[in-house]
């Protein structure tokens, strides 16, 4: 893992397009912005770990399960 400090206002640079700056810092919190392409999916670690899970788990359901739920089948 790269390990960057950096001060209120200052930011550093992902790749040609994506801006991270430190916006304020509040005892244990940081609040940072994120200049980024649209096409950048941006998540919060535990949100993205959690659609990890839930693909997970509908890549293992069986399709017999989904009859009647699709409209035609």
């Amino acid at each position: 893992m790269l390990v960057i400090s950096r001060k209120i206002g200052e930011s550093f640079m992902v790749g040609d397009d994506i801006e991270i700056k430190i916006l304020k810092i509040e005892g244990a919190e940081v609040k940072i912005g994120i200049s980024a392409p649209l096409y950048v999916k941006i998540y919060r670690s535990e949100i993205y770990q959690k659609i990890v899970q839930e693909n997970k788990i509908a890549a293992q359901t069986n399709v017999d399960n989904l009859k009647g739920v699709i409209p035609g089948d």
